[in-house]
């Protein structure tokens, strides 16, 4: 449903105005704005999704989402299950093994990919890691090895400053999940091999389904030769030596909701009509501009991304500084964090914004574009007040 401005308060000490969309999640994150569930009313819905309306309903997600990304020619785009987790391991399962593999670790859903590099593939695996707000020394990957990254790290606000660290010629497969980028940021599509996404991030999607786009040279490796590990169906993408065209042409691995489907077709209409890939980049990057303005002089707030270089414009995360916040031991931190957090959402002023439970205790604002630069300037002034809040409190 549409949601609308909540009346201004008019108590001493909090501001005046309310964002009119307080859905500040990093995922599931805002619907586009306008949204509305009129807008699913053509939805296919109760149909089989391989009868041929339904085939052509998700080759309408791909060839629309392939053509506002500008996905090259001669890629594969697939929609699979699992959001973009099933996505990221079906391709680690189902093309690493053949060579020794690097793998960027720097917030916990990469440390997560390592994990399962490490433990349960059990491969030959280098792992470069960096604490929260950092990116690994990109010097010393080795592009030989197949090498495995975020391009934008949810859970700390670091993102890639772009593609100049990877090489144009390289010799193993770069594997990149996209989710919190894709929609938001530029991706060097030539240097990659397999990129990730899903459909709950940039565009405000439901959940559960993700996105698989393949290069040549990575379609060239899954029919090289059978997968070096036995392998569930759901990760299967080679029949008889073969890729399974099509599960790119619509012909999914399991059920898909037609319901999520029609309003992912919404939300790429939308960002048609919001001015495309550069559109959305742009919406984006004006709700950080927002947000950094307001940083500059807050004396409680700081980025955990420092450098603005490797800053991202859609999970945009900060850090406590305040000298109350700092003499608290770890876990009381974490209870006032979550105390801002919680009182935000008491007000209706925004939902879902404490720091990722792995991450440093703080804030993390959704800043995709589906959020409203008005929305991110209407809740800076709030954050203000909460603080102010539980500075009390804790002070006390």
């Amino acid at each position: 449903m549409t949601v609308t401005a909540a009346p201004a308060s008019t108590l001493q000490g909090k501001p005046q105005t309310r964002p009119a969309n307080p859905a500040f999640s990093s995922g599931p994150c805002a619907k586009r704005p306008g949204w509305s569930l009129e807008g699913l009313s053509g939805a296919l819905l109760g149909r089989s999704h391989r009868a041929p309306e339904g085939r052509a309903r998700l080759g309408e997600v791909i060839d629309r989402s392939a053509a506002i990304l500008g996905i090259p020619e001669g890629w594969r785009l697939g929609i699979v299950p699992g959001s973009d987790t099933g996505a990221v391991e079906m391709a680690l399962w189902s093309l690493l093994g053949t060579r020794p593999v690097d793998v960027l670790a720097f917030e916990s859903f990469s440390a997560t990919w390592a994990n399962d590099i490490t433990a349960q593939l059990e491969l030959d695996a280098r792992v470069l890691k960096a604490e929260y707000g950092e990116l690994p020394d990109l010097k010393a990957v080795d592009w030989s090895r197949d090498v495995v990254l975020a391009w934008n790290g949810t859970t700390s606000g670091v993102k890639f400053p772009d593609g100049e660290a990877i090489p144009a010629d390289h010799d193993g497969l770069v594997i990149c999940d996209a989710t919190s980028a894709a929609f938001a940021m530029e991706l060097p599509w030539e240097k990659l091999d397999v990129v990730t996404w899903s459909w709950q991030k940039v565009l405000g999607g439901e959940a559960a389904h993700g996105m698989l786009a393949l290069s040549p040279r990575a379609v060239a490796r899954l029919e090289a030769g059978p997968a070096p590990r036995p392998l569930p169906k759901i990760f299967r993408l080679t029949s008889k030596g073969k890729l399974i065209e099509g599960i790119f042409r619509g012909d999914t691995i399991n059920t898909p909701s037609m319901l999520c489907v029609e309003d992912a077709l919404d939300g790429l209409k939308w960002a048609e009509g919001a001015g495309g890939l550069k559109g959305l980049i742009a919406r984006s990057r004006a709700n950080l501009a927002a947000i950094e303005k307001w940083e500059a002089t807050s004396n409680w707030a700081q980025f955990l991304a420092v450098e603005p270089n490797i800053r991202s414009n859609t999970a945009i995360c900060l850090r406590i500084v305040a000298p109350w916040f700092v003499a608290l031991d770890a876990e009381t931190q974490t209870k006032a964090a979550k105390k801002i957090a919680g009182l935000l959402a008491k007000e209706g002023v925004a939902y879902d914004i404490a720091s990722y439970r792995d991450a440093p205790p703080g804030l993390r604002i959704w800043g995709g574009a589906t959020v409203e630069t008005s929305d991110i300037e209407a809740l800076l002034p709030w954050l203000d007040w909460a603080e102010a809040e539980v500075r009390a409190e804790f002070s006390a």
